[in-house]
């Protein structure tokens, strides 16, 4: 299956990967094939699943907070702030090759 320059440069922005050289393309184009197959499997009459988990019991843990009230450290690490959020320059769009 063809993948089209817009279909490419619509999942680099959403992934934030850089798909332009062969390798990245290559590595996309099995992955495409790769969920091609799951049209393959027969699905009718099977109730869509929650979660993997669905028939054991799932034990939840008390919300219990041991760490926190750190932000003046942690704001320390910022370049640049406004109140108590970090600030980032605008349009950045980070590519990553993998």
């Amino acid at each position: 299956q063809t993948v089209t320059v817009e279909v490419l440069a619509h999942l680099e922005h959403l992934a934030l990967v850089d798909f332009r050289d062969s390798e990245g393309v290559e590595r996309l184009q099995k992955a495409i094939q790769f969920a091609d197959q799951l049209h393959e499997v027969n699905t009718d009459g099977i109730e869509p699943m929650d979660s993997v988990l669905e028939d054991r019991c799932l034990y939840l843990r008390d919300d219990d907070v041991t760490e926190g009230n750190c932000m003046k450290e942690l704001m320390k690490n910022a370049r640049e702030k406004v109140e108590e959020y970090f600030v980032a320059p605008p349009g950045i769009v980070l590519l990553i090759k993998i």
